[in-house]
């Protein structure tokens, strides 16, 4: 049974998926830790002081000092300041995956679109990796 569990592991490329999942995590802690200690502080003193983490709308009615206060005390807040820091971050990881993906694709290599699903494809390309489409022969039907 273990073996049958080792082959399956390895031949289902779960061992990558799991690995890319580690890594993926580790990426997203120094992109939080990016945000967090290195860009906001900046924007903030920019800002006039702002700490984002701090910015919130409580809905008690009560005053408190932070954020940390109010949900101490139980209060119903909106954080829109952790909104922001969130949407900071993703749009910085974005931009990560942007770049890993863009120095993956090939360079100086001739490409077309595909007659049928018009994704972009290697010009020497007999068949389209998106749709399975053979492109080779003249008048293939969609695969």
């Amino acid at each position: 049974m273990f073996s049958e569990f080792k082959e399956w592991l390895l031949k289902a490329n779960v061992l990558a998926l799991a690995l890319a999942f580690i890594i993926g995590v580790a990426l997203a802690a120094v992109v939080n830790s990016l945000v967090k200690d290195i860009i906001m502080p900046p924007v903030g003193k920019l800002l006039g002081g702002v700490d984002f983490n701090n910015l919130f709308i409580d809905l008690s009615g009560k005053s408190y000092p932070s954020l940390k206060a109010a949900q101490d005390a139980g209060a119903a807040t909106i954080n829109y300041g952790v909104f922001i820091n969130t949407v900071i971050t993703f749009i910085v990881v974005a931009f990560v995956v942007f770049l890993i993906a863009r120095s993956m694709l090939p360079k100086g290599v001739p490409m077309k679109a595909c007659p049928f699903c018009g994704e972009e494809i290697l010009a020497s390309a007999s068949r389209c990796r998106y749709c399975t489409s053979q492109l080779s022969t003249p008048g293939a039907q969609r695969a």
